[in-house]
């Protein structure tokens, strides 16, 4: 089974954690740049991580900064998890590079907000769902077979990492009604993703509600998820057909934070949630 940790987040901490101790110090990138003579556009693609720092960089800027050795240790240990690689490396020729970052992402998240207004949320979703769905996407994506199926192994291994391993996350998820009839796949398709999410809701760590028809939806907004890190800023990731875009910004991730705690409200509980679910289940058995 895929373990959860990302390198990409390491790098980030590492980052920022560099630039604390830089600016802790008064210094200025400039200053670092000619102590150590590199370009000042290094420093900064180390500090924002837009580069891995080598080893070598590292020691020279612990030595530097004149780090002392408990923060020493952390530092190395930081650069060399950044190093690795994630499980989902190997699927990059396969998927938006947005879409590897927000895999990298979850893998160090604490806690996942999603709102879904059209599909049920993937990390609920069914491996014969996932199929269906991205066969029908396939007519506008126009994506190689092949990758379909690597999307498909994607989705299945995020979700055993994520939801279902020793150190699970917690969902919470918000979807319209609508998506209980918006049908992908034949009847049977249908019916064992309810019958699935019957079994997945029952998980303390997963929470399930469902937005009514007849509640005109309180947000104006496509699908996102919200993710929460235990010492990293919350990132919010707005899908699209064709990858996503990350909200990073601290107001407008707030933002949606409000709106979707506004779903959770406007929604179902959680036991009229699974009763709609139930009978959605009699409707596709027929």
């Amino acid at each position: 089974m895929p373990q959860r940790g990302s390198p990409a987040l390491r790098r980030r901490r590492l980052g920022l954690e560099l630039r604390r101790l830089r600016e802790s110090l008064n210094m200025t990138g400039d200053e670092v740049s000619s102590r150590l003579e590199w370009s000042t556009a290094k420093v900064s693609r180390i500090e924002t991580a837009r580069t891995l720092a080598k080893e070598a960089d590292v020691e020279a800027l612990i030595e530097l900064y004149e780090v002392d050795e408990p923060l020493q240790a952390i530092l190395v240990a930081l650069r060399h998890d950044a190093a690795q690689k994630g499980w989902w490396e190997k699927y990059r020729s396969s998927v938006p590079d947005d879409y590897i970052t927000l895999i990298g992402m979850e893998a160090e998240a604490t806690v996942v907000r999603n709102w879904e207004p059209q599909i049920v949320p993937g990390l609920l979703q069914t491996e014969d769902y996932v199929r269906s769905v991205a066969q029908a996407n396939q007519h506008a994506s126009q994506v190689p077979p092949s990758w379909l199926r690597d999307r498909v192994e994607i989705r299945m291994a995020r979700q055993r990492t994520l939801l279902h391993s020793s150190d699970p996350l917690t969902f919470m998820s918000v979807f319209h009604e609508s998506v209980l009839r918006n049908q992908y796949g034949d009847a049977r398709v249908m019916r064992d993703q309810f019958v699935h999410l019957i079994e997945v809701s029952r998980l303390e760590h997963v929470e399930m509600r469902i937005l009514p028809q007849a509640v005109p939806p309180p947000v104006s907004t496509g699908a996102f998820l919200h993710l929460a890190f235990p010492d990293f800023p919350d990132v919010v990731y707005m899908e699209s057909l064709f990858g996503g875009r990350f909200v990073e910004e601290a107001e407008m991730v707030y933002g949606y934070e409000l709106a979707f705690g506004h779903l959770m409200e406007c929604a179902l509980d959680e036991v009229a949630s699974q009763e709609l679910i139930k009978q959605t289940i009699d409707y596709w058995n027929r």
